[in-house]
């Protein structure tokens, strides 16, 4: 990207904290002048007393490269690119790594408070040496071409709330590892990612944080490199390459941000230039003691720039698809995570984070605007109003929530044993009472599967029969509830250990008996999702849903029925206990037909194979305040969908005089059972 001097107006947005493209005039650039090829560097550091260019190219001599101190404090230097050339001088420069070596920078700031030089990396620096190493390295963001502007284009247009979203959560580090547990390269995970998730129906993939971050343990979440793909899987333009083959196989590509909080390291953003630039200078709302990093001060205009800059970065230059915000409870409340004496309230004696509340509502504005068909999804664990209401309602703009609310109550029911779950049936019933108040997305994160969490699979009581059994049947419920769906990788067949984030996923389970079938289920749920709208099209109120059985506590069964429009309805109705029923009695809005779809106790799953064999006619007789009902299969622990034929006028007609013509009318009400 070449540079793009601020002109006055540019540098006021940037300090007062409206700037979104401030990454055209910051960091390192190429820049043409007098026929020359230069780089142009431009770091905010207003309290230090000096700034260097330092690397490599004058073997780290803080002297060398002075930079000068602009009237707002931005300091800039330009320098020819021969200098960052091993070419320049081969009697100097006759290593192989020089190439390398000397594209790599840092700004050592003489800082305000110690009077001593520190290195840092360049908060706007496009690339990142490998770890151990965390120098910025010179990177022009004009050389790649791009293949997806068919996606590109139809994104602009596209309708997410009304469309299915199906979403893989994964790290790219851990989901396949090369020979003898080598990282894979961008291209690499490419190879292998884009047949596996057009094969298993997934809609998007969602990557843990991809910019440059200096643990692994971290897996992406303390960031140092905010405008850096890591360099662990690859450059730059290889990162992009990945979104870009994606998008040519129609796969949308969501990216974790963590606009909340950062860590302490040394090249990081901490005490930039010796005093707080980007955290809060008092330490109560500048740290998070229970994560050991440092907080944003949104208050602050060049915090603000830099962070709006840093989500339509990685929206327009890198065509992401969507950006998960971390931590957004962190960012709405003073107090999250904090105990008493470690925060202070607002100015009006709130805990509400009035800044952050303002910056999010910016954030989301400016991203809509500048970047059409984006989603911009929180993770908001509380239940903090208004979270995807449009921001001139007075919400904070989001296009989506995690329903966290909904996945802690779902986790904690299916570690029960089903004997005490009929004392617990709010928690699959309960959502509904909000479940139209906001824009949500169900996850099953990586979050619910470390630390001693257990697995999808693990979670489940019982012996290795009944764990498959009950997560089939909660990936069943799950897919029919309102609401879009995320699941992290591994899950989608039977991970039998907590996620290893030093590992790839244990793929060899695919060679034992379940893990494949579990795999299969999962893969005919997901294309079924996608192509009933039923099941997506009408999320986000009553007119699409409906209860069928609300009330079965003391069997453990819910169902109830999908609508979209004029769409045939889906019924999904789900078992969970271990107790069969072949003839379960379930009440419909009106006379129609059930014709099982899918069931996930057939036999291809693994299940005991008792089903539904023919379509089942409606009765008129009441049940769960309907007035018409049907006499079903319902398997253990599993989750049946039907596919809803409503019986016209006509047909009813054309029936009853066949009943007056003394002909045999069509079967009704009796549950055609099939068993194993």
């Amino acid at each position: 990207m070449w540079y793009n001097p601020p002109n006055e107006e540019r540098r006021n947005r940037f300090h007062a904290g409206q700037c979104f493209d401030a990454y055209n005039f910051l960091g390192a650039h190429p820049v043409e002048e007098m026929g020359d090829m230069k780089w142009h560097f431009s770091v905010w550091a207003p309290n230090a007393r000096a700034v260097s260019l330092v690397g490599e190219f004058c073997s780290w001599d803080v002297n060398a490269y002075p930079m000068q101190k602009q009237f707002d404090g931005i300091w800039e230097l330009r320098l020819p690119d021969k200098l960052f050339t091993p070419d320049a001088d081969p009697n100097r420069f006759n290593y192989p790594e020089a190439k390398e070596k000397l594209r790599a920078y840092k700004y050592a700031v003489l800082c305000a408070d110690d009077g001593q030089w520190h290195l840092r990396a360049d908060p706007y620096g496009f690339e990142s040496e490998l770890r151990p190493h965390n120098a910025s390295r010179l990177h022009s963001l004009e050389n790649y071409k791009w293949h997806d502007q068919k996606w590109i284009e139809n994104r602009g247009k596209w309708d997410p709330y009304h469309s299915p979203i199906n979403i893989y959560e994964m790290h790219l580090g851990t989901w396949r590892r090369g020979e003898e547990g080598r990282i894979l390269t961008y291209s690499e995970v490419a190879d292998q990612l884009i047949p596996y998730i057009r094969e298993m129906g997934y809609t998007h993939v969602e990557l843990l944080p991809v910019m440059e971050h200096p643990f692994d343990g971290s897996w992406g979440y303390q960031v140092t490199g905010y405008y850096a793909p890591t360099a662990r899987y690859g450059q730059p333009d290889q990162f992009r390459d990945f979104v870009d083959r994606l998008h040519q196989a129609s796969i949308g590509v969501i990216l974790d941000w963590v606009p909340a909080h950062f860590p302490r390291d040394e090249i990081g953003l901490r005490r930039f230039d010796g005093t707080p630039c980007y955290e809060h200078q008092d330490p109560r709302r500048g740290e998070m003691p229970q994560w050991g990093t440092m907080l944003f001060d949104y208050g602050r205009g060049e915090v603000s720039s830099f962070l709006l800059s840093n989500a339509v970065y990685w929206c327009k230059e890198y065509h992401a698809d969507g950006l998960r915000c971390d931590a957004v409870s962190c960012m709405l409340y003073h107090d999250f995570a904090k105990e008493p004496g470690q925060w202070v309230p607002n100015k009006d004696g709130g805990r509400e984070n009035l800044e952050a509340i303002a910056f999010i509502k910016q954030l989301n504005e400016t991203v809509y605007r500048e970047c059409p068909g984006v989603m911009m999804i929180a993770e908001e664990a509380t239940a903090f109003p208004g979270v995807t209401h449009p921001t001139d309602k007075g919400g904070l703009g989001f296009g989506f929530k995690w329903n966290m609310g909904w996945m802690n109550d779902m986790l904690s029911y299916i570690k029960l044993d089903p004997v005490y779950r009929s004392y617990h049936h709010d928690k699959l019933t309960f959502s509904l009472m909000y479940a139209f108040s906001e824009n949500y997305i169900l996850p099953f994160s990586h979050d619910e599967v470390v630390h001693g969490k257990h697995s999808m699979l693990d979670k489940q009581p019982g012996d290795i029969w009944r764990k498959f059994a009950g997560l089939r049947a909660l990936y069943g419920y799950t897919m029919a509830h309102p609401g879009k769906k995320l699941l992290f990788m591994g899950s989608e067949f039977g991970h039998y250990i907590e996620w290893k984030d030093d590992d790839q996923l244990d793929w060899f389970l695919l060679l034992y008996e379940k893990h494949p079938e579990m795999q299969k289920y999962v893969k005919a749920l997901n294309h079924l999702y996608r192509e009933t709208p039923a099941l997506h099209k009408q999320d986000d109120s009553w007119s699409g849903f409906t209860w069928l059985a609300v009330n079965d506590n003391s069997r453990s069964i819910v169902g109830f029925m999908r609508m979209a429009g004029r769409h045939t309805p889906i019924a999904s109705v789900t078992n969970f206990t271990p107790q069969p029923y072949g003839q379960y009695r379930i009440g419909v809005p009106y006379d129609c037909e059930l014709t099982e779809l899918l069931n996930s106790d057939r036999a291809e799953f693994a299940g005991s194979n008792q089903y539904n064999a023919a379509p089942i006619r409606a009765e008129k007789v009441p049940c769960e305040n309907h007035p018409y009902s049907c006499v079903i299969c319902v398997p253990p622990l599993a989750t049946v969908y039907f596919k809803v034929r409503k019986i016209s006028r006509r047909q009813l007609a054309e029936e009853k005089a066949m009943e007056k013509a003394n002909a045999t009318p069509k079967t009704r009400s009796k549950a055609n059972v099939k068993a194993k």
